[in-house]
């Protein structure tokens, strides 16, 4: 399986889960390491499109491929069990829960979860703590200027 993900180039290109611990997401608490990815490019632009404006708009993205090998089992988080109102903003206390609990109990090394941001899509979370995790690799990386179209 192929995930993606943008990231700055002012950081290490590496998967960590230590950016997601620092202020933690809609899945996962501070503390927590967890990597985001998405299941497409298009995806992983827009998960990111949200939290920045033309006037803040960061010139050195890259976008990260990333590979799951095939006999790495992937987790779906069961949709009817999702909170209500799962996708609102600021993030719950419960959906960071989802992820801790994720991370914590290491039974998978990856959870398919929904995008809020795009409906139907979906974002896949990786445990860095899993012993599966050494498999995953970075296998490309390409500068990823973003169409200023977008922010007007």
């Amino acid at each position: 399986m192929r995930a993606f993900r943008l990231m700055r180039r002012k950081y290490p290109i590496e998967l960590s889960g230590k950016g997601a611990a620092i202020s933690g997401n809609r899945w996962n608490s501070k503390g927590t390491e967890i990597i985001y990815c998405a299941e497409s490019r298009a995806l992983a632009m827009a998960e990111v499109a949200v939290h920045i404006s033309l006037a803040t708009l960061p010139n050195d993205f890259v976008m990260v491929e990333v590979e799951i090998p095939s006999d790495v089992p992937v987790t779906y988080f069961p949709l009817d069990e999702l909170p209500e109102s799962w996708n609102s903003f600021p993030h719950q206390l419960r959906t960071q829960n989802i992820g801790d609990e994720f991370v914590s109990r290491r039974k998978s090394c990856v959870l398919k979860v929904p995008s809020a941001v795009v409906p139907g899509d979906f974002n896949i979370l990786i445990n860095p703590h899993h012993p599966d995790f050494d498999s995953i690799q970075i296998v490309d990386q390409v500068d990823f200027p973003f169409d200023k179209r977008i922010f007007t």
